[in-house]
């Protein structure tokens, strides 16, 4: 059925076929596609590894999307009472460094996307499927940053993370300003935690670093309310220790600008009303932490 692979296609699920919406079925037809691409793409990849390590990680993260592929197929065949199509819809990048960036955004899409087709669909079955397979794409996106931030010659690894990336997105969704908002207040308190095992305890960092902490168990509930995978913490991997007091001032100016701005445009953006409060008093609190930084930077 798949050029050179021989896949597991398991039993029919208890999904009735019904009417299937058509909308529905052409995002589940898209998604096997994806599995599809990537399937062939990183088999391309783990050949190009540098490591062992990574190579076996690509391709445990590989049978994953097999496991998806069978899945999907299962319910395409339930709903329509025939086999989906199978095509490689993406172009799989030649260099190792170029694929695994690739890999990030692909799987960073994908848990938007499953999570989009997991909310539409009203079978129970349909919905399990899709939100356990996000969830699982959202772990794969965590491995790729990870290989991402090991290749030295990558400059530009915070642009995927927090406030920056949330900035340079063209489109957002809620469960990506989730994320995006969480990132950036896990790396603020990784930022702060860093300067004052550096500088001592600090009396402005070490304030807005517990505010930071309260900012997180703010934002947690509503991964919870809208069924949004938590990311992981990766943001000590992006922390730089400034030379000096004064650097340390100007660094928390800089990430209180960067967070303002993030809030400001998930404000504009239509979102629930108990987001929106959430967001709207984090906003709030950064514009408190940068006239505090900007007080201590005109003073040291």
């Amino acid at each position: 059925m798949y050029p050179n692979e021989r896949y597991y296609i398991p039993q029919p699920y208890d999904v009735y076929r019904t009417s299937p919406d058509s909308g529905l079925l052409n995002d589940i037809q898209k998604a096997i596609n994806a599995e599809y691409s990537a399937i062939q793409c990183y088999r391309k990849l783990a050949k190009m590894a540098s490591t062992q390590d990574e190579r076996d990680k690509i391709l445990e993260i590989r049978k994953d999307e097999q496991r998806h592929l069978a899945e999907f197929t299962a319910i395409y065949t339930n709903l329509t009472g025939k086999a989906p199509s199978y095509q490689s819809t993406e172009k799989c990048p030649d260099q190792y460094e170029a694929g695994i960036d690739f890999a990030f955004k692909d799987e960073q899409e994908a848990v938007d996307t499953y999570l989009d087709i997991s909310d539409r669909a009203q079978d129970l079955t349909i919905k399990d499927r899709f939100r356990r397979a996000a969830a699982d794409e959202q772990n794969h996106a965590v491995w790729f940053l990870y290989f991402i931030q090991k290749e030295p010659q990558n400059q530009r690894q915070i642009e995927e993370y927090g406030a920056k990336a949330a900035l340079s997105a063209t489109s957002l969704s809620l469960p990506q300003m989730l994320t995006y908002a969480l990132q950036d207040e896990y790396l603020a308190q990784a930022r702060y935690n860093d300067i004052i095992s550096t500088f001592g305890n600090v009396r402005t960092f070490v304030q807005i670093r517990e505010a930071e902490m309260r900012h997180i168990n703010a934002l947690l509930p509503l991964f919870e309310r809208y069924q949004v995978p938590v990311p992981a913490d990766l943001s000590q991997s992006f922390v730089t220790t400034p030379e000096n007091l004064k650097a340390a001032y100007a660094s928390g100016v800089q990430g209180e600008i960067d967070n303002i701005a993030m809030y400001d445009r998930f404000l504009s953006l239509n979102i629930p009303n108990d987001v929106r409060t959430v967001f709207t008093q984090l906003r709030n609190a950064s514009v408190n932490h940068l006239a505090a930084f900007e007080r201590g930077l005109a003073r040291d």
